[in-house]
């Protein structure tokens, strides 16, 4: 069926937004936490960039923290504000694999090995979490498209029509009602 053209056609790339997806409400409570998350370790990243970077063993390497401290508060800011969040979910995997691909450098250094392994688990951690949830937003049921009511305006209850209707009760004689033994005195109507 085309789309109308008053609503776009639905994306079919998971990437991006489509609106008439549902998630469950634990899915879209993660993506809410991960946002959260963002922003926090953005705010991190901006103010300790240079302290991060020496921890991790690559002192120059400040500014890029820095960086991705902004990529990280956008896409914490994107997460929390938009309807929905699954295509900065997926740039959160995306910034991920970014992230992991600038620790691993620090693996060389003999003196940080262990605080970069430590970065690398918390790295897959957080990852796994971000394509769990990027997956559950991405898979979640579409609502449908179009409202699916029957129009009941025209109609009025009587198959046959008003006026055929009228003075039909009339003709009917009510039953003879028969009950227990002890009621029969007061059923009867002579």
């Amino acid at each position: 069926m085309p789309a109308s053209p008053s609503r776009p056609a639905p994306s079919a790339h998971p990437l991006t937004s489509d609106r008439r997806r549902r998630p469950d409400p634990t899915t879209l409570q993660v993506a809410r936490g991960l946002g959260w998350f963002s922003l926090a370790l953005g705010v991190a990243e901006v103010t300790c960039g240079d302290a991060i970077a020496r921890w991790l063993g690559m002192p120059r390497s400040g500014p890029l923290v820095r960086a991705y401290g902004v990529r990280e508060i956008v896409q914490g800011a994107g997460i929390l504000g938009s309807q929905d969040p699954t295509p900065w979910i997926w740039a959160r995997v995306a910034g991920d694999g970014l992230d992991i691909a600038t620790v691993l450098p620090g693996l060389a250094d003999d003196r940080h090995r262990g605080n970069a392994l430590f970065a690398l688990a918390a790295l897959g951690g957080v990852t796994a979490l971000d394509v769990l949830c990027a997956q559950g937003l991405s898979h979640a049921p579409l609502n449908p498209s179009e409202a699916v009511r029957a129009d009941y305006g025209r109609r009025s209850g009587f198959p046959k029509g008003v006026e055929a209707m009228r003075g039909v009760a009339n003709d009917v004689r009510p039953m003879d009602i028969i009950g227990p033994e002890a009621m029969r005195p007061w059923t009867s109507a002579a």
